[in-house]
């Protein structure tokens, strides 16, 4: 079987260049070159809308590639089409360089100028590796193609702000509307959404650390599936193993479950690490959670100046959701908006305690009623970040179709 290879490259004389050795390759079906990145994700997304087999085995990403830079580029592929294999071709040959390639997703580095030999040996090894990515997705079961489910963060401007509770009914809402819905505690020493949840559990969001390749049975051996419906993945009942979870983990395992679910929601806490700082930076929505007093606020300004300056999100791609909130409360979320520099959720939460303590005591706040004010305001937010599907709209088909994406779509990366 041919291995089709499609060319993401920028310049006239190095497309030349790569297309003329591409056709050399043996059992190689080079595509028709890309020289727009943003046109190059386009067709990867046509082609996933029909099937992952009409997904090319090898993408090629020259360092001369636009808008979006070539890193960048690779990352957005390595998670967007994770079935889909990335070689990087540089000037660079530095170890730096390969690592920073690694870390994005990239499978193999080819350096310039362009060899037959090293460029052969990088195609057929990712070729094969792309090969063995979609044996496991045939025999994954259910399963999502194209260009993956929608992610959302939740993070707090400060501990007790309601991320965690906000989280999970952002969850059972989706899930409930039909999506299937994975909630990932990325809080990694401190999370508690198991006993929000009321659930024992052995695996845990550790377990995925060390994996290179997340396989869809893999992946399944490490969720819990609450009654709900929603696949939780839990942090450590160690606090400290919290630690093995690097940056690079954290975005395999949301890549992973970003192209097996249709909505991905992860709970950050309130103190960024590595992990959580990789899944802010990957996400589609990311929320900060503030109440509506001069402490918190203030901690959602430092977490919003902290995330621009890391180049982890910036502030106009940042939406603040206002938790206990009342009408006579004197910072209203218009304020807060101008404090923050962020957009505000224009649902906002009411401060309602008494509704909640006992399904917080009982630890199954998924039990929370249906007519409560807290419960609705919190799944309306969850339709206003379009995570519930409209009613008498068609379910996602799998392994096929293009299905209903939600809120946020594909992200323009930071240049």
């Amino acid at each position: 079987m041919p291995t089709r290879i499609l060319p993401a490259v920028g310049d006239a004389d190095a497309v030349r260049s790569l297309t003329t050795l591409l056709s050399q390759l043996p059992d190689a079906e080079p595509l028709a070159p890309v020289t727009d990145s943003t046109q190059f994700v386009d067709a990867l997304a046509r082609l996933a809308a029909e099937s992952v087999d009409e997904l090319p085995e090898v993408v090629v990403v020259h360092e001369r590639i636009g808008p979006v830079p070539a890193l960048e580029l690779v990352r957005e592929v390595a998670l967007r089409f994770p079935a889909v294999g990335v070689v990087l071709v540089t000037t660079d040959a530095s170890p730096g360089l390969f690592q920073a390639a690694m870390d994005a997703g990239a499978r193999g580095l080819v350096t310039l100028p362009l060899s037959y030999e090293e460029l052969a040996s990088r195609v057929q090894s990712v070729a094969q590796w792309s090969v063995g990515v979609r044996r496991h997705l045939g025999h994954g079961g259910d399963v999502f193609t194209g260009v993956g489910g929608t992610v959302v963060t939740v993070s707090g401007a400060k501990g007790g702000v309601g991320a965690t509770l906000l989280a999970v009914q952002l969850a059972l809402a989706a899930q409930a509307s039909g999506r299937p819905t994975a909630l990932v505690d990325m809080d990694l020493q401190t999370g508690d959404v198991a006993s929000y949840l009321d659930v024992q559990f052995r695996r845990s969001v550790v377990d995925l650390a060390a994996i290179a390749d997340i396989s869809p049975r893999i992946l399944a051996e490490a969720v819990f599936r609450h009654d709900s419906g929603v696949a939780l993945l839990l942090a450590p009942g160690e606090g400290e193993r919290g630690e093995e979870v690097t940056d690079r983990a954290a975005r395999q395992i949301v890549g992973a479950l970003r192209s097996r679910y249709e909505v991905v929601v992860v709970d950050c806490g309130a103190q960024l690490a590595g992990a959580g700082a990789a899944a802010v930076e990957m996400a589609d929505r990311a929320l900060l959670v503030t109440t509506p007093d001069v402490v918190a606020v203030r901690g959602a300004k430092r977490a919003v100046r902290m995330w621009d300056r890391l180049q982890i999100r910036k502030a106009e791609e940042t939406t603040v959701v206002v938790n206990r909130h009342g009408r006579g409360t004197e910072i209203q979320p218009a304020l807060i908006q101008r404090i923050t520099g962020t957009a505000v959720a224009a649902t906002t939460v009411p401060a309602n305690f008494k509704e909640l303590q006992a399904a917080v005591d009982a630890g199954r706040v998924h039990d929370l009623d249906a007519k409560g004010a807290v419960r609705q305001a919190m799944w309306a937010l969850a339709g206003e970040l379009g995570l519930v599907r409209a009613p008498g709209a068609e379910p996602a088909r799998r392994g096929g179709r293009a299905r209903e994406r939600g809120a946020g779509g594909l992200r323009r990366r930071k240049e």
